[in-house]
């Protein structure tokens, strides 16, 4: 990687972790916030729902328009955004304010993790896309582990409104770094390029593409669960504090983003496909702990060992889906496709989760998640039988 490549990363990175860390620690209050004010296991689901259901629906615009405008005005406008959103939250006193704000938030979010993802794949050097991607989801899974930490701890002890403040703080630090430290869009690689990116119905038909799509949305299904269900089991079958509910949500967030970078090295010179697939059956198994918990422990050791799937498994996902950007010209449009599948299923992973627990008992709604990632795996290997491994 060229010295002004390493600045772009190094930007992107600390731009995304500082961004993330804000999210992060608002992640672990909200269920419990929501549920203090009333809401019911599905409006739950529906406060994260609805930040992917808007995700999916602007993804496809915003990633295609990277492709051809360039990357750098998306991302920072995405950022900006989430900073005066978080603003926004320090006014929200019920429940439809908030599924309003997530909302919003999720449109910003659009312009800024897949666009980013996409920028990091342009400056990526051949037979290094496991290793390069793998390093820089550190700076996500690594906000994320952070942040709930950080979310426990002003819960015990200051205020919701202080986590907002922290979150607009942070995003408008972000902002700023990338406005000042990314160079002008005209020198970006994909700016201008000749090749004429794929058209949509060439990439959405592409079966590795609907493979990847698949585990990713599976994968994220399960996140959904955890992030929107794991608090309120913490918190009404256990009495956690919020700094141990915050401890479990950034323990598997942390194990992952640990291991992205020596698995992106694995990746790049073994078997990809088996690698996901491999990382897959230690998720379905950590689901399935989950429901199966009866206290802090059961919990702690179910947050790990879904950490060490994706850890596993997704820098092999992310590095196929840099070669099939690579070989397509259009790797906004792609990483955007992948992000779209993260973003629904998180949607339809919080939304069925919060049904199953109005109905049922909640320890189901993760058995739910192991079902999901289970027929991910099949469908995945079924799709990528033919595929290039690289």
């Amino acid at each position: 990687m060229q010295k002004s490549d390493k600045k772009i990363f190094g930007t992107l990175f600390f731009s995304i972790f500082t961004a993330v860390v804000g999210v992060g620690i608002v992640v672990p209050l909200l269920p419990v916030y929501a549920h203090d004010l009333g809401a019911s296991g599905l409006y739950i689901g529906l406060i994260f729902g609805v930040f992917s259901l808007s995700r999916t629906i602007f993804l496809p615009y915003f990633g295609r328009l990277s492709d051809k405008k360039g990357r750098k005005p998306l991302i920072t406008a995405g950022l900006i955004s989430y900073a005066v959103v978080s603003a926004a939250f320090l006014f929200s006193t019920n429940i439809e304010t908030l599924i309003l704000l997530r909302f919003m938030q999720g449109i910003a979010s659009a312009m800024i993790m897949p666009v980013c993802q996409a920028y990091v794949g342009d400056i990526t050097p051949a037979g290094q896309e496991g290793f390069v991607m793998g390093m820089f989801n550190m700076s996500m899974f690594f906000g994320l582990s952070i942040g709930p930490l950080i979310g426990g701890f002003v819960k015990d002890y200051y205020n919701l409104d202080t986590a907002f403040v922290c979150m607009g703080l942070l995003s408008l630090t972000a902002f700023l770094t990338c406005l000042f430290f990314l160079p002008p869009v005209v020198t970006e690689k994909n700016y201008g390029s000749r090749k004429v990116p794929k058209e949509w119905k060439h990439i959405i038909g592409d079966r590795n593409m609907a493979g990847l799509f698949i585990f990713r949305f599976a994968y994220t299904a399960s996140i959904g669960i955890i992030w929107a269900f794991l608090p309120v089991m913490a918190n009404l079958e256990f009495s956690l504090s919020g700094f141990s509910t915050g401890i479990l949500v950034t323990m598997g967030v942390l194990i992952s983003g640990i291991l992205h970078t020596p698995m992106g090295i694995v990746a790049d010179k073994f078997n990809k496909r088996m690698l996901v697939a491999a990382g897959g059956l230690v998720i379905v198994f950590s689901m399935f702990f989950f429901g199966r918990s009866e206290g802090f422990n059961d919990l702690l050791f179910s947050s790990i060992l879904f950490g060490i799937g994706g850890g596993i498994s997704m820098p092999a996902l992310m590095a196929l889906a840099v070669f099939k950007g690579k070989e397509t010209n259009a790797m906004g449009s792609v990483m955007a496709l992948i992000t779209t599948a993260h973003s629904l299923g998180m949607l339809v992973g919080s939304l069925a989760a919060g049904l199953i627990m109005d109905m049922y008992r909640l320890s189901e709604a993760f058995y739910s998640g192991a079902g999901i990632m289970v027929i991910g795996m099949i469908l995945f290997l079924f799709l990528m039988r033919d595929g290039n491994n690289n």
